[in-house]
């Protein structure tokens, strides 16, 4: 049974996220209160966070950010109110995974969070035949284990959240191509998201930190200015 943690303080939002959670056979936990979300998070294992940012004592974008500095990397979907665009990006920013925006219904919660647990593998674009079954790619920089969800970085494991792993997925089974924001969003996210392609930027320059030598001159996830981007990495035989 998969367990979700669901930090809410609207009671009525709660009750109905635990209930149809429950019913489509999760395992949920709650809490209104920030610090006592964050903490759960941190010394509990879950499949989910579902974050709202308007929370006592401890908000969802402090949380979030907290979670990644210790490198939770479970999938976080913020909460956030119609007219909050602006903790939309943050959140994303942070490492959050995804979002929802109130109100919601519960249809739609089950279905991103099923969304999540079936994109590791991109499906939408066809791979190149030498990365169609191959899982293991080694780079001169850095290691990417497929199977196993691994990055090795100078010997070092690299935390990476759901998100961007299948981001860099992606990147790695089409070397060589121009994929525009557009094609990454549909590929990666699905298309819910069309037109918001700011969140391609954001988890690029994410794994241009965490994986290339000079994040500032990238050699491996190349900007196409008009086009999109290009992954430019051979692995090794």
């Amino acid at each position: 049974m998969r367990k979700v943690l669901v930090v809410e303080d609207d009671t009525a939002i709660k009750t109905l996220l635990k209930y149809n959670l429950e019913q489509a056979g999760y395992q949920a936990t709650t809490s209104s209160d920030g610090q006592v979300g964050y903490e759960l998070a941190l010394n509990n294992e879950y499949d989910f966070i579902l974050l709202d940012v308007m929370l006592p004592n401890l908000d969802g974008l402090e949380i979030t950010k907290r979670l990644r500095q210790e490198k939770v990397m479970t999938p976080i979907l913020i909460i956030t109110a119609r007219d909050q665009e602006l903790d939309k990006i943050i959140g994303l920013e942070l490492g959050a995974d995804d979002y929802l925006t109130k109100p919601f219904s519960p249809r739609e919660v089950l279905a991103r969070l099923k969304a999540i647990s079936r994109r590791i593998t991109p499906k939408e674009v066809t791979p190149t035949p030498k990365a169609d079954k191959q899982t293991l790619f080694k780079y001169p920089d850095f290691t990417v284990d497929l199977e196993r969800v691994k990055v090795m970085v100078k010997d070092q494991t690299v935390a990476l959240t759901p998100k961007e792993f299948e981001l860099l997925a992606y990147f790695i089974k089409r070397p060589g191509r121009v994929l525009s924001r557009e094609k990454l969003l549909n590929g990666v996210w699905g298309y819910d998201y069309v037109g918001q392609t700011r969140m391609i930027d954001m988890h690029v320059s994410h794994l241009r930190e965490k994986l290339e030598p000079d994040p500032k001159k990238p050699k491996y996830i190349e900007t196409l200015r008009g086009f999109g981007y290009r992954f430019n990495g051979e692995p090794d035989d």
